[in-house]
C-alpha cells in the first residue's frame, strides 16, 4: 500500500497559479514597508506561505527538492546584514539612519511634509526591511519544512 500523499490536480494547479503572486506581493510589502503598513516581517511571512503551499501541494516529493541548508544560510545572511547595517551608524548611535537625505542610494532628499511615495527616501530602513524579510522568509520556511518532514515520517512508521 502506498502511503505517499498526493494532492489533486486542482490543488497543484492553484499552487502553480498562486506561486508568482505570493512572491511578488511579499516583495511588494517588504519594499514598501517604510511607506505603508507592512515591512520585512509581514512580507517574509507572505513569501513563506508559498513554501507551505508548495509542501501541501507536492507532498514528500516536493519537500525532498527543498534544501534545508539553503534556508539556514539565507536566514544567517539576513540576520548578518541587519546587524551590520545597525552597526554602520554607530558613530552617532546604534541603528542611526546614516543614509537618509544623503542624495545617494536610498537617500533621496525630499521637502518637509508628507512623503509623496518615493521608494528611495528611507535611508537604511528599506535595506533593513529586506534583511528582515529574508530572515523571516527563511526561518518560517525552515520551520514549516521541518514540521512537514517530521509529521510525514511519523505517519509512515
Amino acid at each position: 500500500m502506498n502511503n505517499e500523499y498526493r494532492a489533486s490536480v486542482v490543488v497543484r494547479t492553484v499552487a502553480y497559479i498562486l506561486a508568482a503572486p505570493l512572491i511578488v506581493f511579499g516583495l511588494y510589502v517588504i519594499l514598501h514597508g517604510h511607506l505603508t503598513p507592512g515591512g520585512g516581517f509581514a512580507g517574509g511571512a507572505i513569501m513563506a506561505t508559498f513554501i507551505a503551499l508548495f509542501l501541501v501541494s507536492f507532498g514528500r516529493k516536493g519537500a525532498g527538492s527543498l534544501h534545508r541548508n539553503l534556508f539556514s544560510v539565507l536566514e544567517s545572511l539576513g540576520l548578518t546584514v541587519f546587524v551590520v547595517l545597525a552597526f554602520l551608524g554607530i558613530s552617532n548611535t546604534f541603528f542611526y539612519n546614516f543614509m537618509v537625505n544623503s542624495g545617494h542610494l536610498f537617500g533621496r532628499v525630499i521637502s518637509f511634509g508628507v512623503n509623496p511615495g518615493y521608494l528611495d527616501t528611507g535611508g537604511v530602513i528599506p535595506l533593513m526591511n529586506i534583511a528582515v524579510g529574508l530572515e523571516v522568509f527563511s526561518a518560517i520556511s525552515l520551520i514549516v519544512l521541518e514540521m512537514f518532514t517530521y509529521s510525514r515520517e511519523d505517519k509512515n512508521d
